[in-house]
């Protein structure tokens, strides 16, 4: 499959050359990002995302059951 031109391969497989220079571009940010230490970066932020939406949903819980309370009680 290394010998294959872009139509080649589009044809062989069915898909759109668009579809495989898009997949191919994503590939390529990607080790890049790997090896740089962005990929890193990244998924730390993404952890402190995750932590302020636990927090932020933990909040709203609190806020529900108190309400519910209150409009049963």
């Amino acid at each position: 499959m290394g010998d294959l031109t872009l139509a080649q391969l589009a044809t062989k497989r069915g898909l759109h050359q668009a579809m495989i220079s898009t997949w191919r571009k994503q590939a390529v940010d990607g080790m890049a990002q790997a090896f740089s230490g962005k990929a890193a970066a990244g998924e730390a932020s993404q952890q402190v995302d995750i932590e302020k939406l636990h927090a932020k949903i933990g909040q709203l819980v609190v806020k529900r059951d108190f309400l519910v309370k209150v409009s049963v009680g």
